[in-house]
């Protein structure tokens, strides 16, 4: 990340009040804040936005914060999202997870701590994106991945949108080059802590990969499934 560019927050909160001093506490600490007081707002400057962190409040006229979660989540987008909840039930709190927060804070909350995990998410995010140990553009056989652009051109010159998800895993794969990857740590690394997928998600993150870079998907030369154990890049 560039020093000059502040992360940039998308705050969502209809209390008008709460959201003022929320915003302005988030300014003081250097962040960018971009207000949406309900969800339709907020899913609308989510596609028109690159944000760093979502600070979303549960209850939203209209449509409520775990749907937002949700809609973010089917357009692949994997921002980090902060949920913010008057209610303290646990149930709550998992559906919110389930549905793909990162984090999930109960109101009244000590203003310092929210601080400290938005600083932390933020940083979360960014060690994922800036893990430049392999570059920005990787080449094997006759395929290139730019992990920047998050696109790859294959074997026989088939150009391949990747998700980020998709490049996140590449690049976690050929950094760890010829060593299998434990799941736990793919789960922890791609996914992040609260939203382990099933090993059938990553297994098809892998058959993809052999679609795109193998020239006999069947016998790959690249991407190996360690059974019971991970997955390995080789060469």
């Amino acid at each position: 990340m560039s020093g000059d560019k502040r992360p940039s927050i998308l705050l969502v909160e209809d209390e008008e009040n709460f959201h003022e001093a929320l915003k302005l506490n988030l300014e003081l600490e250097g962040y960018e804040v971009t207000s949406a007081f309900d969800g339709a707002a907020a899913l609308k400057a989510v596609e028109n936005e690159y944000f760093d962190l979502i600070i979303l409040d549960v209850m939203l006229p209209e449509m409520d914060g775990i749907s937002v979660t949700e809609t973010v989540r089917i357009s692949n987008n994997e921002v980090p999202i902060l949920i913010l909840s008057a209610k303290n039930s646990s149930a709550d709190r998992v559906l919110g997870l389930k549905k793909g927060a990162d984090d999930y804070l109960t109101k009244p909350f000590n203003l310092e701590e929210l601080l400290l995990r938005v600083h932390k998410l933020i940083n979360k995010n960014k060690k994922l994106q800036d893990k430049s140990s392999i570059g920005d553009i990787y080449t094997f056989g006759n395929n290139t991945i730019d992990f920047k652009a998050q696109e790859a051109s294959s074997f026989n010159n088939a150009k391949i949108q990747l998700s980020k998800k998709e490049t996140m895993l590449l690049k976690l794969l050929i950094e760890n080059k010829n060593e299998v990857v434990p799941r736990e740590k793919i789960l922890q690394a791609v996914w992040g802590y609260n939203v382990y997928p099933t090993t059938r998600t990553i297994d098809n993150f892998i058959l993809n990969f052999r679609k795109y870079f193998e020239e006999d998907s069947r016998n790959p030369k690249y991407f190996h499934s360690v059974r019971g154990v991970g997955y390995k890049y080789s060469e």
